[in-house]
């Protein structure tokens, strides 16, 4: 079976000119011929404006193909050529995860009076006030769309939360009062901030009967109206963890147990997501955003990383299964609010780790492979990512034997599979120049050997035993595959 790869196919910074639909579409061939077998497009809804990068949801249904908010196309283009884009990556064999945002509606088309309390940005459980009626951007009946596909408006009370009171223009949080309205549990979301259901925007309370409902209802048009495989899922910490098992039952129960979920929860700790897949039944995957973390350290301590310890309290190393293993995202670039970029120099050794390992469904971004756009542009490194995509597909197969016995240069080889009986050799470094005797199995004894990646020159034929020493250049990467192959 091939290996899986998945690519998040936007950043940050891409223009806004409504054409990136129709490049998804033109890149299609490429991607399938890379080896990428999975594409995460962004957030395909209509959000504030046009060059809202998606994840300011205003309007669901709207997938480019209506006039609200000033525009009809999203930043990314139209519902027309969205669903080209994704025929035409179906056509090459290529799956499609939508990135999805719940948590939160903005751009409202009207206010309403209503009571609430104001609290603590630092701790949400502290209340500042007294209730008192303020105004809220929280009407929403999208007059572009006119009751196509859904009639339901959403009012006040189908939030709990709001950051700006229009009545005296006060900024700050405030927790809509009503009946049985309070944040979610403290159990149910992050216990950051005391409790973090609320981010940002208008805060939807998915402990309102229609809203559940609602949600689910346009979970399965919309799922029918793309033909998506798959869904991210943003922000579900700040989500009750009730309500995404829920959807998740929901959506499953229609399209299939193959249906692929994986959601960001945005914690560098292992024990709070093994924690919150456990009270999913581990029914979905994370992203693995400790792993992220290790590997954003490790490239800017450089040679005092102890790379021994790159894998602890990973979902890499402990929950493999349920891992999508990513180097940098939309979030972690330059200039962003969770800013963790791994630095250029640690790129290559990044994500020869996640791509040629056994752990994890890895994830390329395409930030990194295509370059960030902006005032500080940074470039992407295409032809490394092809070649270790290249090895991915034809050669890391098999088992996995680590070689952690240095801090400052490891390695690892998969031995191969019936399909791919030679399998690679991995060797990384952080600091100086080094060597790493490894096996690749007496079936591939006498075997001769070279760096893919062409950092070194030399040819490493395996001993009777298919052992040998595997040498990297000072702060690099070198991938070993057969010479003849």
């Amino acid at each position: 079976m091939k290996n899986g790869t998945m690519m998040q196919y936007f950043e940050w910074e891409l223009k806004d000119d409504g054409k990136h639909w129709v490049r998804l579409k033109e890149d299609a061939q490429h991607l399938s011929d890379i080896g990428i077998t999975a594409v995460w497009i962004p957030p395909c809804f209509k959000g504030t404006e046009s060059d809202d990068v998606g994840y300011g949801i205003y309007d669901l249904y709207d997938l480019g193909e209506f006039d609200q908010n000033g525009t009809v196309r999203t930043k990314y283009g139209t519902k027309e050529e969205l669903l080209e884009a994704i025929d035409a990556l179906h056509e090459h064999g290529i799956q499609v995860y939508a990135d999805v945002v719940l948590n939160h509606k903005a751009a409202a088309d009207g206010k309403e009076k209503f009571h609430a309390v104001k609290v603590a940005e630092d701790d949400r459980n502290n209340e500042l006030s007294e209730p008192y009626e303020i105004e809220g951007w929280t009407h929403f009946n999208f007059p572009g769309r006119n009751g196509k596909y859904s009639d339901f408006e959403w009012h006040w009370y189908h939030f709990n939360g709001v950051d700006y009171d229009a009545r005296t223009g006060e900024e700050g949080i405030f927790r809509i009062e009503g009946d049985h309205k309070q944040w979610a549990e403290d159990e149910a979301v992050s216990t950051e901030f005391g409790n973090y259901d609320y981010l940002m925007f208008a805060d939807v309370d998915f402990s309102h009967p229609e809203v559940r409902e609602e949600v689910k209802r346009w979970a399965s048009w919309f799922i029918n109206e793309t033909k998506i495989d798959g869904m991210r899922l943003d922000a579900v910490k700040h989500i009750h963890k009730d309500f995404i098992n829920e959807f998740i039952d929901h959506v499953r129960g229609e399209f299939g147990d193959d249906f692929f979920i994986v959601a960001e929860y945005w914690d560098q700790e292992y024990g709070e997501l093994n924690e919150y897949m456990q009270d999913q039944d581990y029914a979905l995957t994370l992203m693995d955003v400790g792993f992220h973390y290790a590997l954003s350290e490790a490239s800017k301590a450089g040679a005092d990383y102890d790379l021994t310890q790159l894998f602890d309290d990973t979902l890499y190393k402990k929950k493999a299964a349920n891992a999508v293993t990513f180097v940098d995202n939309h979030d972690s670039q330059p200039g962003q609010s969770l800013e963790s970029f791994v630095e250029p120099w640690f790129k290559p050794q990044a994500y020869g780790i996640i791509l040629l390992s056994k752990n994890g469904y890895p994830c390329v971004f395409y930030g990194d492979y295509y370059g960030i756009g902006g005032e500080n542009p940074i470039e992407g490194i295409p032809d490394v990512l092809d070649k270790l995509l290249h090895v991915r597909t034809t050669y890391a197969y098999g088992e996995q034997q680590n070689y952690l016995d240095h801090p400052n240069c490891i390695g690892f080889t998969r031995t191969g599979d019936e399909n791919h009986p030679h399998g690679c050799a991995v060797v990384l470094s952080n600091s100086e120049e080094g060597h790493k005797k490894m096996t690749l199995g007496e079936l591939n004894a006498g075997t001769t050997y070279i760096d893919c990646l062409h950092n070194r020159d030399e040819e490493i034929t395996l001993d009777e035993e298919g052992t040998a020493s595997f040498p990297v250049n000072a702060g690099s990467i070198s991938v070993w595959v057969p010479k003849e192959q």
